[in-house]
């Protein structure tokens, strides 16, 4: 249930210090990894590994927005890094044990994190809303890391009720703690894995909400930001919660399926973003609703792409193996195209085949790429393709009509542009989409119909 593209790819730069992509996210600079831990019977002999950072606000830079423009990624991290030290020390006064499998796992797992999507969306937004004198610049930079801390909560707990092993090419949080406690722990190892990602989540979501709490804005501004905040949590959990009803009860229809899109990525990953942004700069309602539709449409196709690199993509580049959601049955629109045009042509074939392998943990490779040519065939995954082009380049006409500062408007419109292309031609991820080529065959659901699922959320 990823609100993420492809689980939330891997940051295309890590400075220098970073972590190695293949330790443990609790483990510490030179630690054994997850499969032989140092001091696993001793969990208080080992160090959290979390290394002392810039504190929160000294950041270089961090109230320059020039500065900030030329490396927003690297400011947000400036930012969160100072947070996470904070926290992490609060938590080892609170107790040794906590802070080295929870609160260091957090802090790594936050700061090792994707792609800063974001709080990218936040910064740009404010920037494109205030123009070259924002009234709040370091108040993005904490807004834009405590949604980082958001991810992290969504990302974790997602891996738990899908059962992946694997999040950004390494173990998943829960399946690390389960190794290192394979030995002490035996059988019981799996359960408390699950137990301590279900808890690194809540503590991920408990800070985040610290930190919008403890950011100084007028009254006005704050109470924006929090209604938005809040909203935004609902809208998360509730998209969550669409998905694992869809794959429990194999509710695989086309409304439901855009439903949960909208609700977990389309609202959570792009527009509410922007909104933050817009509200930070006291933006007006008119170019508010104008930064939101956008949105809400860049948003959509973002969850489209996610759910096409799922079953496409190359592990390679995502960072977890393919096929993910057709072995939990996610009800996803590629699935819900496929099964309506296959219905529709009597192609019996075709719906026996996902009948029979959606859903299915032990479906084989040969059986998942038997699902692969049905989404091909049928057209479906064509369609989505379509849609995603045509989602975006509504998004764009929306992004035009709003009076934006020039220079930060096209880098939001870059920004927004990229979160929903397609890998680069010719990489493992790129190919022949397959199915019909012609324009009149993208007749699923229309892009109006579409959006609809969420005019209500932009009114708010």
């Amino acid at each position: 249930m990823s609100p993420t593209a492809a689980k939330d790819h891997r940051a295309d730069r890590r400075p220098p210090d970073r972590p190695r992509a293949d330790r443990p996210y609790g483990a510490p600079h030179g630690a054994a990894t997850a499969a032989h831990p140092a001091g696993a019977d001793d969990p208080h002999g080992v160090e959290t590994g979390v290394r002392p950072h810039a504190v929160d606000g000294a950041a270089a830079g961090a109230d320059d927005p020039r500065v900030v423009d030329a490396d927003v990624t690297g400011a947000v991290r400036g930012v969160l890094a100072g947070l996470l030290a904070e926290r992490v020390t609060a938590a080892e006064a609170v107790d040794p044990l906590f802070a080295r499998d929870l609160a260091a796992r957090v802090a790594r797992f936050t700061e090792d994190g994707g792609k800063f999507t974001r709080s990218r969306l936040v910064w740009w937004g404010q920037r494109a809303c205030a123009g070259s004198a924002p009234p709040a610049p370091h108040a993005a930079l904490r807004i834009g890391a405590a949604l980082e801390l958001i991810q992290t909560c969504a990302l974790v707990h997602d891996d738990v009720m899908d059962a992946a092993p694997l999040r950004r090419g390494r173990p998943a949080l829960h399946a690390d703690v389960a190794a290192q406690y394979a030995r002490a722990a035996g059988p019981g190892s799996a359960r408390l894995g699950q137990a301590a990602a279900i808890l690194a989540g809540d503590l991920a979501l408990a800070w985040a909400d610290d930190v919008v709490a403890d950011t100084e804005l007028t009254p006005d501004t704050a109470r924006r930001v929090r209604e938005l905040w809040s909203t935004m949590r609902m809208e998360m959990v509730a998209g969550q919660y669409l998905d694992a009803h869809g794959e429990a009860t194999s509710a695989r229809s086309l409304a439901r399926a855009i439903r949960a899109a909208c609700l977990k990525s389309a609202l959570y990953s792009v527009e509410r973003p922007l909104a933050l942004g817009a509200a930070l700069a006291g933006a007006d309602p008119l170019t508010t609703r104008a930064l939101c539709s956008a949105g809400r449409c860049v948003g959509l196709a973002f969850q489209l792409r996610d759910d096409l690199l799922d079953v496409f993509g190359d592990p390679r580049r995502t960072g977890k193996p393919a096929g993910g959601d057709l072995r939990t049955g996610k009800p996803t629109y590629l699935a819900a195209v496929a099964r309506a045009r296959a219905e529709a042509a009597g192609d019996r074939h075709a719906l026996t085949v996902l009948r029979d392998t959606l859903g299915r943990a032990d479906a084989s490779d040969t059986e998942l790429d038997a699902v692969r040519e049905v989404f091909t065939a049928t057209g479906a995954r064509h369609t989505v393709e379509v849609k995603i082009g045509r989602l975006v380049a509504q998004g764009l006409r929306h992004l035009d009509a709003a009076p934006l500062e020039p220079h930060a408007g096209q880098r939001l419109t870059a920004l927004l542009r990229s979160a929903a292309a397609p890998p680069p031609t010719g990489s493992p991820d790129a190919g022949d989409a397959g199915g019909t080529t012609d324009p009149a065959a993208d007749s699923a659901v229309p892009v109006s119909l579409l959006l609809a699922a969420t005019d209500e959320g932009a009114r708010r």
